[in-house]
């Protein structure tokens, strides 16, 4: 299947203009070019990788990150796509939760909430994080990637036990700018650079929105003690200054 610029615009609903940009930024160039005429042509392939394109576009990703993932050497398309699937139905839900606050307004209700889009972010960042060419991912698949499962195991009840201790200084009336909560983000954030990346500030942030907003890390967290993420997530703003 060899499609002409304007036939392939068409198909995928896409401007001819856009496809210009987008050959001319190197994010999708045609499969071939006729040297006689310039015509552009553009097949399977090209339609495969446009339709990765847009499911990222959906996800309000920047071209120049779609680029950096798609071009990634690390990228798994299929990974990729349950994580696109993911972020889609977070969006949903937000879709949902601000048809349904409509109503709510119109009888004078308080819907603010309804405009708290912190899972989706946090998981977003969490995919862009994990499949894009970031320096952190680069460091991660050095270090890692020759750990035994031992080697995962050990590391993950370290982790749990940082989590832990977390739940016992807020158990203990401790509160998030604590001397003691501040030792533990400390900790925390060693225990991720020395076994995982570079674990900045800015990235430690990231990592707390994640864990109060993910319910994924929020349940697990929350087993030591209701609450020890959001605990965990304001300990670590404090650390970085609320960023």
């Amino acid at each position: 299947m060899n499609m002409r610029i304007r036939e392939f615009a068409e198909f995928t609903g896409v401007s001819v203009r856009t496809l210009h940009y987008y050959d001319e930024i190197g994010l999708l160039v045609p499969a071939c070019v006729d040297r006689s005429t310039g015509y552009r042509y553009y097949d399977e392939t090209s339609l495969l990788r446009m339709q990765e394109i847009l499911f990222y576009r959906e996800l309000d990703f920047s071209l120049k990150r779609i680029g950096e993932i798609l071009s990634s050497p690390n990228y798994d398309k299929s990974k990729a796509l349950n994580e696109q699937k993911h972020l889609l139905i977070l969006k949903k839900e937000r879709l949902e939760r601000l048809i349904s606050a409509i109503d709510g307004a119109v009888k004078g209700e308080n819907v603010m909430k309804a405009f708290d889009n912190g899972a989706f972010e946090a998981y977003k960042a969490e995919a862009q994080e994990k499949w894009g060419r970031t320096d952190a991912y680069r460091q991660y698949a050095e270090k890692t990637g020759h750990y035994s499962g031992q080697k995962w195991n050990d590391l993950a009840g370290e982790m749990d036990h940082i989590m832990a201790e977390f739940a016992v200084c807020m158990k203990n009336g401790g509160v998030p700018d604590s001397a003691e909560a501040q030792e533990l983000v400390n900790t925390l954030r060693s225990h991720i650079t020395e076994h995982y990346y570079n674990c900045t500030e800015q990235i430690l942030a990231g990592l707390g929105q994640m864990y109060a907003a993910d319910e994924r890390f929020r349940s697990n967290i929350d087993k030591h003690a209701d609450g020890t993420a959001a605990f965990i997530c304001a300990a670590i703003g404090v650390y970085c200054g609320n960023k």
